[in-house]
């Protein structure tokens, strides 16, 4: 049978304690046949994004126990950072990399999420490929509030978790977790510390996005690093495929000029497609024939042939 492959990039509300950071990594670490490919953690922020991948049943053991350390570990009561966020295990998406079909994925994206609501007494959302027939399905509509808003309230209709009880868990919220297709959490750190700078352009790019084809599924936050001093446009790629990285960020350099601002430095958070990233290479060195089969690094991958 061919090898299964399965992607998990869980984002916990903790980038700032540094035990919290390093439990999470070990509960994915502990686990045989799962590798954990990078951790991403950001004090302003104040979330870590774990990227993980292995076979399906392994994965989602190891997303269980990074979410029992996330719940025992973190209290939303004291967490202050600039992310939107509901939860301690705030997203935990499930993403089908090889021989997987999205079903699969579904499946293991409601098992996850009904143990962690039965053993961990945390309210479960399923969103995107995962959402329950006829319920919201979309991360924003779902997280909207964030956990202030919903702390201490019954949450009835459209606010009842798909799994669970009907209060937020007193410290840990509520847990979002999905399947979906691979995106590019990318962001672009601009040399000003005026946040409405990065607010209009996140907010153009949402406005233009229905009208422009390479901002299609782009989403955009504007934010205040306080920690650099610096604003960052935060940005999620969900179909990298129109999306071009180079483009997005040439896009935001003009809008930025537009207010006498520069492009300080750019993030990846987590991991991109190979393609994406030839993509960019093959436009900044204007070699047009740039392709992922001029990577080196793919062909010491037995399975890996160029289309």
């Amino acid at each position: 049978m061919a090898r299964q492959v399965v992607e998990c990039v869980p984002n916990f509300s903790d980038g700032r304690n540094d035990e919290t950071v390093r439990l999470l990594a070990e509960a994915v670490r502990g686990v045989a046949g799962v590798r954990l490919a990078n951790v991403s953690a950001d004090p302003d922020h104040h979330r870590t994004v774990l990227t993980f991948l292995g076979a399906p049943e392994a994965v989602a053991e190891a997303a269980f126990r990074a979410a029992c350390v996330a719940v025992e570990r973190i209290d939303l009561r004291t967490h202050q950072g600039v992310h939107p966020r509901i939860g301690a295990v705030d997203v935990m998406p499930f993403i089908p990399l090889r021989n997987v079909a999205m079903s699969e994925c579904v499946q293991l994206a409601r098992e996850v999420g009904y143990r962690i609501a039965r053993e961990l007494d945390v309210p479960v959302y399923f969103y995107e490929h995962a959402a329950l027939p006829g319920r919201p399905h979309d991360l924003p509509t779902l997280r909207r509030g964030g956990f202030e808003k919903w702390a201490g309230v019954v949450l009835t209709e459209d606010r009842a978790p798909d799994a669970g009880p009907n209060r937020l868990h007193p410290t840990a919220g509520a847990a979002i977790v999905g399947a979906r297709h691979p995106l590019i959490a990318f962001n672009i750190n601009l040399n000003t510390d005026r946040v409405e700078v990065a607010q209009h352009i996140a907010h153009t790019i949402r406005q233009q996005r229905q009208h422009v084809p390479q901002l299609t599924g782009v989403r955009a936050l504007g934010l205040l690093l306080p920690s650099r001093g610096i604003v960052q446009v935060s940005l999620n790629l969900t179909q990298p495929e129109r999306s071009p990285l180079w483009w997005v960020l040439e896009y935001v350099r003009t809008l930025a000029a537009q207010h006498q601002v520069e492009v300080l430095e750019t993030e990846l958070i987590g991991l991109a497609p190979a393609s994406a990233i030839v993509e960019a290479a093959a436009e900044y060195l204007q070699n047009p024939a740039l392709s992922e089969a001029s990577l080196l690094d793919l062909w010491l991958d037995p399975d890996w042939q160029p289309d």
